[in-house]
């Protein structure tokens, strides 16, 4: 892997991690249009750059997130039903990874489900609280996000909003829960794969990770605006575009292989 896919591909991560459009859809698309070659350096990077991503949401609410143990309680018990069912079906996880038709798929049917989903939910007048059952029936959403190309922030917000709460607060609730899961997800993947990691490439990983930190930032930030302002539909049609250009590459030979 070369610095420049490596930015490339934090780019493309920061700005699409914390968006309902499927990270993993455009990090295909990416390494299609690159035409990189995977190896399992280019596995661990991809799965280990989320730490960047991470820490921009603790910089980021960093008030709001060391507020008490009851809020560490509730990310806990909406963690609680991805750990289990991401344990139970970690390889059946990783056979639809490697089909990107199924990727693609879901992109569209995700697309469709997001240009119609703000005529589904009424915004509140008034926030409700997030109580232990409402975090944890959101957590049950984010096992959705399991599927490759169903984002995880699209299903969580909209777990959100099932729960009352409003577009903002159910993006920032999504933004908190993405912590513990993409680091139990991100810490797994880089125990699995440690050996590819050395010291000829780990300054590589460092780079994609500061990268993708500063773009988050700015993703999230941007994204809340846009999302109080102007709702789901126009990332639903974005995510419908990039399903179909997915499925013509795939079937006009281009290689979209990530495994």
């Amino acid at each position: 892997m070369s610095w420049l896919e490596a930015f490339i591909l934090a780019v493309v991560e920061g700005i699409t991690e914390f968006l309902p459009v499927s990270s993993t859809g455009h990090m295909i698309l990416a390494e299609g249009v690159m035409g990189m070659k995977s190896n399992d350096f280019v596995q661990a990077f991809l799965i280990n750059i989320q730490f960047g991503a991470i820490l921009s949401v603790v910089v980021l609410y960093w008030k709001r997130f060391f507020q008490s143990l009851k809020f560490y309680y509730k990310l806990f018990i909406a963690f609680l039903p991805a750990a289990f069912f991401g344990l139970l079906f970690s390889d059946y996880i990783d056979k639809f990874l490697e089909n990107v038709y199924v990727v693609a798929v879901m992109l569209v049917i995700g697309g469709i489900v997001l240009v119609f989903v703000d005529r589904w939910f009424k915004e509140p007048t008034q926030d409700q609280d997030i109580t232990y059952p409402k975090a944890f029936k959101i957590g049950l959403f984010q096992v959705i996000s399991m599927i490759p190309g169903v984002s995880r922030s699209a299903a969580t917000i909209i777990g959100g909003m099932t729960q009352k709460l409003s577009k903002k607060a159910a993006a920032e609730f999504s933004f908190f829960l993405a912590v513990p899961t993409m680091f139990a997800a991100s810490g797994y993947k880089l125990i699995e794969n440690h050996k590819a990691i050395n010291i000829d490439n780990i300054g590589i990983l460092i780079f994609g990770n500061v990268v993708g930190f500063v773009v988050a930032l700015f993703a999230i930030k941007s994204f809340i605006n846009f999302l109080t302002n102007h709702g789901f539909a126009a990332f639903g049609y974005y995510r419908i575009a990039v399903g179909l250009l997915i499925i013509a590459l795939y079937y006009y030979g281009v290689d979209l292989s990530i495994n």
